[in-house]
């Protein structure tokens, strides 16, 4: 187990931590003492692929999320775009329970990141694995709308850990 030392936002609308996206995965995101980012999430019977199988485009999206969001560890105004996104699939996951995801920065340039990550089962083995380049970028040049207010703020939960 890991010490958390900070909850990052969640958006309102986005597919992977929007709070307000019923289809979507509500996933919470804690930085750790080792200069790692925790995902958990629950995904859910319309998030399969195969019965009781999660669809490897939600494992995908999620790393994704994950390992990006590992670039605001102690900068919450570092933002970039996905450049390559490598994914290996070991295991399957299940949903109806919540998973774990573990992301982390390799190398980070004045201009571009490289991060890793992984999605553990329920025995926590790794299912999936990822390595991902992002172009860093202002959010402006991202996105015409800004995040703030209810788009973009902590949800502090009653069961939000004290470690992962």
């Amino acid at each position: 187990m890991k010490k958390v030392l900070n909850k990052q936002p969640n958006s309102r609308n986005c597919f992977i931590c929007g709070m307000d996206n019923d289809k979507g995965l509500k996933a919470r995101f804690f930085e750790t003492e080792d200069n790692e980012l925790v995902a958990l999430f629950t995904p859910h019977e319309h998030h399969q692929s195969f019965p009781e199988r999660v669809h490897g485009g939600i494992s995908a999206a999620i790393l994704d999320e994950l390992i990006g969001r590992c670039l605001q560890i102690g900068d919450p105004d570092n933002w970039a775009v996905t450049v390559e996104l490598n994914v290996k699939y070991h295991k399957p996951l299940p949903y109806g329970v919540e998973l774990k995801a573990v992301g982390r920065i390799n190398k980070d340039t004045r201009l571009l990141a490289e991060g890793s990550g992984e999605i553990f089962n329920t025995e926590g083995q790794v299912a999936v694995s990822a390595k991902v380049k992002y172009m860093k970028m202002p959010v402006d040049k991202i996105t015409t709308d800004k995040f703030e207010g209810d788009d973009w703020k902590v949800y502090d939960l009653p069961d939000d850990p004290d470690e992962v």
